[in-house]
């Protein structure tokens, strides 16, 4: 157990009720400003070593590669089976489809294999089900007709590692389905010819310690599978290879949305795609780019809050293929309708999501105290209890789950779970399933989604409850508000968060930094927004600066905030960020805790 030692400014319950502990070791600034120099020059180095890399890797982590971290694609099961059916798809001009899930992940991994295959000389289809009409994952009746009408290859992505019954139809249809998935799987595996996946049970360990990758990043080693096997055979000869790194950009939408660990090879292809990204050759992605109102290259931060929130809103509540076709067109004026159609779309989803999570939080009361949290129904929108789920999560500090009731002709529940740091959703909702408490369900650690029996709900609670209590447990328990670095205010400058985001790209599994300010006192505290908490904070230094905490107003913290101050100093926490709205850019704090100075 952590001692008060190692706590930081000595916080041992701030506002939201936690601890405040280093990250690593003790980086206190003190009233020194950041100038760079003294620990300015080692600052990038001791957040990477706080983030688990060792001392002699720290190059290969500064300016993550792909030639630094992309692995040999044939350590993956069936990965050279799978490259060698697809160059064979090529080569004799077979009609090939791609079957893609209806987020973002699904649709850049649709997208960069549509592409790279475009680039080959082949010209596959795409399909994309629909969210409320078919529900997630391959359907064997639709992949039964895609073989009726010519199909003899189907490339599933983003789904697929769970779907036995759709997978045996299409066995026995004749037409042959390469999965490429990221889900967890069960020990028995559905009939697939490949089946390309690194949380298969029956993995090795170096293959599986790529878990972390969204499907889109498995489908790119896939690429570079296909493209050796096909210069080894002579393919390109008299034709030019593909630009594999090309394709980058949509390997980082569909793994910074798909909110997955941003280590390792997920590191190297954010920070390489948003390289190429910045370049604009993507029609589809200039044009997103442009209709999330973003003037400059986008960040990390812009794949998830801004670009990948538009391309989800089709499948969410539009129309499931466009994204697919929006990242794949060569048309600019198509490019800038569907970009526009998207973002429409996503302001409807904001509209829906709002309703049903104030639905949704006034049931919270009820849950006496469950370990889980397990919400439903009549009329929610399937297409945004995924976003509601993460919000209640956010809110509770447990796992949650969302379920629209009645959302399929059979009246049965469609789920959508998020869960926290420790705690295996995903594993827990396949044991459910194999239990008999699901009709259907997957998922990974994080998030996953299933369908219910309406007379299965509350036995599905108790299960849930009885399976993941201790976990969960344990995982609050060990909670806290992790920290990099303290000082104060006038060492908040644009300089330090130039430093601190050179250690970026930050995202699930590689936290951005967070930095202690202090003690401080607030001149202003007011509500801009709808319940947005905006401060300015001046301290013992001279020096003032400004800080925003989100969607935090009807919070502890943010009524603290308002009207608890009165006139004692605080300690505030968050994420350094550049301020690039007035005259000349400022450094500010977005606020994600405060504690008492006194």
């Amino acid at each position: 157990m952590a001692t008060r030692a190692s706590s930081v400014a000595s916080v041992e319950q701030s506002l939201s009720g936690k601890a405040w502990r280093w990250r690593a070791g003790n980086m206190d600034l003190g009233d020194g400003a950041f100038r760079g120099g003294g620990l300015g020059d080692d600052l990038v180095a001791q957040l990477l070593m706080a983030r688990g890399v060792a001392r002699d890797d720290l190059d290969r982590h500064r300016n993550p590669s792909l030639r630094g971290f992309l692995p040999d694609p044939s350590i993956f099961r069936d990965m050279e089976d799978a490259a060698k059916r697809l160059a064979a798809a090529v080569t004799s001009g077979e009609k090939v489809t791609i079957y893609g899930d209806y987020d973002v992940d699904g649709a850049t991994s649709a997208a960069l294999l549509i592409r790279l295959m475009r680039d080959l000389g082949a010209d596959p289809a795409y399909y994309i089900p629909d969210r409320l009409l078919e529900g997630y994952g391959p359907s064997g009746e639709a992949l039964v007709r895609l073989a009726h009408d010519g199909s003899t290859l189907i490339i599933t992505v983003d789904c697929g590692a769970m779907a036995y019954e759709a997978l045996q139809m299409a066995k026995d249809a004749g037409v042959d389905v390469v999965v490429v998935d990221h889900h967890k799987c069960s020990a028995v595996l559905p009939a697939a010819l490949c089946l390309v996946n690194p949380n298969r049970l029956d993995e090795n360990d170096e293959a599986a310690a790529h878990g972390h990758l969204a499907a889109v990043g498995v489908a790119f080693v896939l690429a570079v599978a296909l493209v050796r096997n096909l210069r080894n055979a002579g393919w390109f000869a008299e034709r030019k290879e593909p630009d594999l790194f090309g394709l980058l950009d949509l390997v980082a939408l569909g793994t910074v949305a798909d909110v997955a660990q941003i280590r390792g090879l997920n590191r190297a292809f954010v920070a390489q795609g948003l390289k190429v990204m910045a370049r604009r050759e993507n029609i589809g992605m200039a044009a997103l780019i442009d209709a999330s109102r973003l003037s400059r290259a986008p960040t990390c931060s812009d794949l998830g809050f801004a670009l990948g929130p538009r391309v989800n809103a089709g499948g969410r509540v539009g129309e499931s293929t466009l994204g697919v076709r929006l990242l794949t067109t060569q048309d600019p004026d198509e490019a800038r309708a569907i970009a526009a159609q998207l973002s429409q779309l996503n302001e409807e989803r904001r509209a829906i999501e709002a309703a049903v999570q104030e639905a949704a939080e006034m049931q919270i009361d009820r849950q006496h105290n469950r370990a889980v949290i397990v919400l439903a129904g009549n009329g929610w929108h399937p297409g945004v209890i995924g976003i509601v789920a993460g919000r209640v999560k956010e809110k509770t500090g447990k796992p949650t789950l969302v379920i629209a009731l009645d959302a399929d002709e059979a009246g049965n529940g469609k789920g959508s779970g998020r869960s926290i740091t420790g705690v295996d959703l995903g594993a827990a909702i396949i044991a459910a399933r194999e239990s008999g408490l699901l009709i259907a369900g997957g998922g990974h650690a994080m998030a996953a989604g299933l369908t219910v029996a309406p007379g299965k709900l509350e036995a599905l609670a108790d299960w849930l409850d009885e399976k993941l209590a201790t976990d969960i447990l344990a995982a609050m328990a060990g909670q806290s508000m992790l920290l990099d670095l303290s000082l104060s205010p006038r060492g908040l400058t644009p300089q330090l968060v130039t430093e601190l985001e050179s250690a970026g790209p930050f995202g699930m599994g590689w936290p951005a930094p967070r930095i202690a300010i202090g003690p401080v006192h607030l001149i202003k505290a007011d509500i801009v927004g709808t319940d947005h908490v905006r401060l300015l904070a001046g301290g013992n230094d001279g020096a003032s600066f400004k800080a925003i905490a989100f969607r935090a107003a009807q919070s502890d913290l943010g009524q603290a905030l308002l009207h608890g101050s009165k006139g004692r100093k605080l300690w505030l926490a968050g994420r350094a960020k550049i301020d690039d709205w007035a005259s000349r850019p400022q450094a500010e704090l977005h606020l994600d805790d405060a504690a008492w100075a006194d």
